[in-house]
């Protein structure tokens, strides 16, 4: 019984360092659940469908779309959240035109309003009525900017409804910077160790599970009696 006890932990202690160190694959990274990608140039389109001619707006410069499936020439992603006044909108955008990151980024989305306003010019008797709405403001949530030839529109969000308004004004926001550690020209990246070796948390437990070995191999070789010497006959 001691014997077989003393064999099961060997086996234990072998199978705990073969597990470290090839443990087996878990599948999918844990950051693949939630993939983002940045728009780290001031042309990438947001299309309605997998191809050019359904551009819908151009993604805010350094702002990320999140990957629902990354396809080869088209990626469908997802843009902003359900987050009152904000609403999402899923569609495409050209895989080869945005920059996959291996992180979750802190601010996404840009989250703007903006404003547009109209007045209608009182001449006077012309005009119907007491002039109440000849002036009107309404707020509309900012997805992208988008051109008709040289004319210029933002594509907005009111009301349940998207559409586009002139875009009678410039938008100003503040740009991420985070993407520039994992791409190059950028804020170095942490090296990688090299394939194949060790960190020093995995030395140490290696070594750890070794002097576990040899303390369990001590331990076995204690247990087992020495054989007793054949009496030599006498002549």
């Amino acid at each position: 019984m001691i014997a077989a006890m003393k064999r099961l932990l060997l086996l234990a202690a072998l199978a705990a360092a073969a597990l470290f160190l090839f443990p087996a694959p878990l599948g999918a990274r844990a950051d693949e659940a939630e993939r983002y990608a940045v728009a780290a140039a001031t042309d990438v389109w947001f299309y309605a469908a997998e191809n050019e001619e359904s551009g819908l707006f151009v993604l805010p410069y350094t702002y990320y779309v999140r990957v629902l499936k990354e396809g080869a020439v088209f990626s469908y992603v997802q843009y902003l959240d359900d987050e009152a006044p904000y609403k999402a909108i899923r569609g495409y955008c050209k895989t080869e035109d945005l920059t996959f990151v291996d992180f979750i980024p802190e601010r996404p989305y840009l989250k703007r309003e903006i404003t547009v306003s109209y007045t209608v010019a009182n001449t006077g008797d012309s005009l119907m009525g007491g002039g109440s709405f000849d002036k009107l403001e309404k707020s509309f949530v900012f997805y992208g900017t988008s051109y008709l030839g040289t004319a210029r529109f933002f594509y907005v969000y009111a009301d349940g409804t998207f559409d586009y308004v002139p875009a009678t004004q410039e938008i100003v926001y503040e740009y991420n910077t985070d993407y520039l550690e994992d791409v190059s020209g950028g804020a170095p990246a942490e090296p990688e160790p090299p394939a194949g070796s060790l960190s020093g948390v995995q030395i140490a437990v290696i070594c750890a599970i070794a002097a576990a070995l040899v303390a369990i191999a001590v331990f076995v070789l204690r247990g087992k009696k020495s054989p007793t010497p054949q009496e030599l006959p006498e002549f």
